[in-house]
């Protein structure tokens, strides 16, 4: 089991890993968030590179991944399962565009965290407007 922190960090690196390249910009992304949000102002950022290590030496397994989806799904409270998608959304924006790869992980998220159609949606549309550049 892992902490509902960790849960958060794996679902912001599965996105960003997730068509095979972690751009800086969603690296800066994820440390903002990190530094940022009130979820995490009881968390030990010193702690993320271990966790960002985990994660990745667990998507090297057979079915890591979806044990790593399981495993964020196990790990969040149900009060956390939107704010979990939300931070999965900013992400995927963050470098201003979505190919196929992070839109299938997305809906993997959104399946695994029972997220529906509708909230993801507004989610979804909240991540576009912030990440909009002109």
């Amino acid at each position: 089991m892992i902490s509902h922190h960790a849960a958060l960090v794996y679902t912001m690196v599965l996105v960003s890993a997730s068509d095979r390249e972690m751009p800086d910009i969603e690296l800066r992304q994820i440390g903002e968030i990190i530094r940022g949000l009130p979820v995490f102002a009881d968390y030990d950022s010193s702690t993320l590179p271990q966790t960002t290590a985990a994660c990745a030496e667990l998507l090297d397994e057979p079915d890591g991944l979806d044990k790593a989806v399981a495993m964020i799904a196990a790990a969040l409270p149900l009060k956390l399962h939107e704010t979990a998608y939300a931070l999965a959304c900013d992400i995927a924006a963050a470098d201003g565009r979505v190919p196929v790869e992070e839109m299938r992980m997305l809906e993997m998220i959104r399946h695994a965290l029972d997220i529906d159609r509708l909230s993801a949606a507004a989610i979804e549309r909240g991540a576009r407007a912030r990440f909009t550049k002109l």
